[in-house]
């Protein structure tokens, strides 16, 4: 038994017609043996204590998001210091005021150089800004996501599978890790 690790665990496309109750989903990982588990809106956000390594994490996950609730995409998982890494990191702090239309996507690996130029290619000319930091792409578009003409093209472009959160999510998440490792015996 290793020491026991914060993970931040965010589920790829719930929302709309996927959902994952985060009540019965929060039961389930309990039941499965994980101690200290909390959830944050139904986007798929669950934080929670392990002192299992990342990848048996996130495979014992994956197995009681299909088995109890028929969700099948991908999952991501982030240590408590990657998570704060990434907040610190923020290449756009002027725009966290805006926690609505800064995002981060955590992606699964880090993009190719010529997957990177293409997307900096179709950015020419628009309003949003993006940069890559290691397996985070920090993206703001100033007239919000949905009147974006970058965002639905970001993971196709880059070829990699990615799962976004704006900032205000963020931040909550990182308040949820304070608060559940307080609470730690």
């Amino acid at each position: 038994m290793g020491r026991s690790t914060t993970y931040i665990i965010l589920f790829r496309g719930v929302g709309g017609a996927t959902s994952l109750p985060v009540q019965p989903l929060k039961a389930a990982l309990i039941a499965d043996g994980f101690e200290r588990v909390a959830t944050y809106i139904n986007t798929g956000n669950v934080v929670l204590i392990s002192d299992a390594a990342p990848g048996q994490i996130l495979q014992r996950v994956a197995a009681i998001a299909l088995e109890k609730f028929a969700f099948s995409k991908a999952i991501m998982i982030v240590s408590r210091a990657q998570w704060k890494k990434l907040i610190a990191q923020n290449p756009f702090p002027e725009r966290a005021v805006e926690g609505n239309k800064l995002h981060a996507y955590i992606m699964e690996q880090e993009p190719d150089d010529e997957a990177v130029k293409s997307l900096e290619h179709k950015a020419v000319g628009l309003p949003e800004q993006f940069r890559i930091v290691g397996k985070v792409l920090y993206y703001y578009p100033p007239q919000g996501a949905s009147q974006s003409k970058l965002h639905g093209k970001i993971e196709t472009t880059l070829k990699v599978t990615a799962t976004a959160r704006n900032w205000n999510t963020v931040l909550k998440l990182e308040q949820l890790v304070d608060r559940l490792e307080k609470e730690m015996p």
